[in-house]
């Protein structure tokens, strides 16, 4: 995580720019005063730069929560806030370099919303989930030119060398994004997928709730998957293996392949190395027959306008509202003179959504996006419009 050790931490007067960065506002978390956020624009990025202070050690670094694909925009920002409120700099881990040339020349790296006002359906389209080193990604997508394929990781460094590859290899059928692979799923048109690849992802053992596969995740992939697509699960690790058999399984109609130590064309280093350790490679591929109905999901993220007294909202900290279909928590509070911003989480107890939302006067907005639109995140937005209206 880029940061700036910092001899004390100083404010400016909001709004400022200064090297192409924009500081619109900062917000402090009610509830704990020494954690600060700062909004930060550059370009087409919008998140936070957070504030630890600590008696020991001072913080200056990007929120995890809303922070941008592109690490080069962090780095950015933090040395802009540095310059513009004369900070004293202990040490650091942000270099000063330029941007990489060839992150300059690539836009296949794709914010949600380009998904969710245009989702690209004139070519077959095929979908690798935590794709890593981008070594099987990059294959099949040189190898299939005529395919579009959407790769979903979350690993910063990952993400800029396999754009960094797309650049180099001039490939122009190949789309990353930074999201939750079991909520980008919830979007993508039905039948309208050739194969989805799930290739050795984490096994989560101690935390089996986080696994990619799980009932959920099978059902989005059944409705997206066109007749006779296919999701590949390949892993080295035989509880993972288990595991995945049983739930797919458990479906009433289900048509799987199983395969040990299948060689396939082209292999990550890690399958590598695990191959040199004599460990053992399972697949599990699922085949649809079936054609699912259009999605439709009834709904939208307006908000009419906040009622609710300051007081009031202050309180609705550390509350968690069950509800038919979804759920709402609200994690932190953070306020200035102006405004009331909330962090909560939403939706699916199973995939939860994690995004802030803004009141400023009346007015009521999320940050730095709507949330997805799914059932359960339309049912807890609804819920949450209520309770602040009043």
């Amino acid at each position: 995580m880029p940061h700036l050790h910092i001899e004390e931490f100083k404010t400016i007067d909001f709004p400022q720019s200064i090297d192409g960065v924009d500081f619109d506002f900062l917000v402090q978390n009610k509830n704990n005063e020494n954690e600060l956020l700062i909004a930060t624009k550059i370009e087409e990025d919008s998140f936070f730069l957070l504030v630890k202070q600590d008696k020991n050690k001072n913080l200056l670094k990007s929120d995890k929560l809303t922070r941008p694909s592109s690490i080069y925009n962090v780095h950015k920002a933090l040395l802009a806030y540095a310059k513009l409120a004369h900070l004293e700099v202990h040490s650091s881990n942000v270099p000063h370099n330029e941007k990489n040339e060839h992150l300059t020349q690539v836009s296949a790296l794709k914010s949600i919303d380009y998904f969710v006002s245009d989702f690209p359906t004139s070519k077959e389209i095929r979908i690798e989930v935590g794709f890593g080193s981008g070594r099987h990604l990059l294959h099949q997508a040189v190898n299939n030119p005529d395919i579009l394929f959407i790769g979903l990781e979350i690993h910063r460094p990952s993400i800029e060398q396999v754009l960094k590859q797309i650049s180099i290899q001039n490939l122009d059928n190949l789309l990353i994004l930074d999201y939750d692979a079991r909520l980008f799923m919830e979007l993508v048109p039905s039948n309208s997928v050739g194969k989805i690849y799930v290739h050795f992802p984490v096994p989560w053992d101690k935390k089996p709730h986080r696994r990619v596969i799980a009932t959920s995740f099978i059902e989005e992939a059944r409705r997206v998957l066109s007749v006779d697509g296919k999701l590949e699960l390949r892993t080295d690790s035989e509880n993972y293996y288990a595991y995945s058999y049983e739930t797919f399984i458990a479906f009433t109609k289900t048509t799987l392949h199983i395969n040990k130590n299948k060689e396939i064309a082209i292999s990550s280093k890690y399958e590598d190395r695990w191959k040199k350790m004599e460990k053992n490679i399972y697949d599990v591929t699922m085949i649809n027959e079936e054609e699912s109905k259009e999605l439709f999901i009834e709904g939208n993220f307006n908000f009419t306008q906040a009622n609710l007294s300051r007081n009031a909202i202050l309180e609705l900290h550390n509350k968690t509202q069950k509800l038919d279909g979804g759920f709402i928590h609200f994690e932190r509070i953070y306020a200035s003179e102006t405004r009331i911003m909330l962090r909560i989480s939403m939706g699916s107890y199973d995939r939860p959504e994690h995004l802030y939302v803004i009141i400023e006067a009346k007015a009521v907005s999320y940050f730095p996006n709507i949330p997805l639109k799914s059932k359960s995140n339309i049912i807890s937005h609804n819920y949450l419009n209520g309770v602040l209206n009043g």
